[in-house]
């Protein structure tokens, strides 16, 4: 775990308090995160949220959840809230496909430094511990999980199974550049990882009319799950809706025995 945390802030609201800070993960990437921990003595379920990518939302940053995050501290859980490598709404396009794979493994780290800062909080009982992601969010946190076996349930929201579907959007390749690029990447793809996450509860949130994540490849993702498993449809597009955001959570409050 890294000791590198610089506190930002501390904000004490009605039901929770909000602490901000900085912390550096192995590698030397800096981050900022919120934990958002219940005013009601411990020890508290958590939940890691991880956000999506979406350069024209104001939500394509961590908060994105902060508002569910609060909501579950008002039932008794604590929350943590990162930014990514996708925060910087600029990263698709600054990024080259030679760097993908290596930023793909840091971002890997610093999932686990933050799953680190949040478990070895005194209050938090890591017997349960979910992870939520979002889009990119979704498919690092199955590559994570397959490595790092803590999380012991999952949200899994709009998540295309296979990298090369978001990397190859920009730049293009074509031809044996193309067919290299999709072969490196296959080792990291979260369809081929997936499975490797039972025990775990896994809940699928997928929509009707997404763009970036049509209906074959949410089945082939959610088919190569092991049980249990759960899927919903919402007809909404790659952003989900309200009825997500409220199956979501009461999932969460069922898996993790809040009342």
């Amino acid at each position: 775990m890294t000791d590198e945390i610089r506190e930002v802030s501390t904000r004490q609201l009605d039901d929770a308090s909000v602490r901000t800070f900085i912390f550096t993960s192995p590698g030397g990437v800096r981050r900022c995160a919120q934990l958002i921990k219940p005013t009601a003595p411990g020890p508290y379920p958590a939940i890691l949220y991880v956000h999506w990518y979406e350069p024209e939302s104001m939500d394509s940053n961590r908060t994105q959840f902060y508002d569910e995050a609060l909501e579950m501290a008002s039932y008794g859980a604590a929350s943590l809230l990162m930014e990514t490598l996708w925060s910087d709404r600029d990263f698709f396009l600054k990024r080259t496909q030679a760097e993908d794979e290596d930023n793909s493994l840091q971002q890997v780290v610093e999932l686990r430094t933050a799953m680190d800062i949040l478990l070895d909080d005194v209050d938090i009982d890591a017997r349960r511990f979910a992870y939520v992601g979002h889009d990119f969010g979704a498919m690092y946190g199955v590559v994570v999980g397959s490595i790092d076996p803590r999380p012991t349930h999952y949200v899994l929201m709009a998540g295309t199974p296979r990298f090369h579907e978001w990397y190859l959007y920009y730049p293009p390749l074509e031809g044996d550049a193309r067919d290299k690029y999709i072969e490196r990447m296959a080792q990291y793809d979260p369809i081929h990882r997936v499975a490797t996450l039972a025990p775990a509860p896994l809940f699928f949130q997928f929509a009707t009319d997404d763009f970036h994540v049509p209906v074959e490849r949410a089945e082939d993702f959610f088919a190569a799950a092991q049980d249990p498993k759960r899927l919903e449809w919402y007809e909404a597009g790659h952003g989900l809706n309200e009825d997500a955001r409220k199956d979501r959570m009461a999932w969460l409050r069922q898996q993790l025995n809040l009342t």
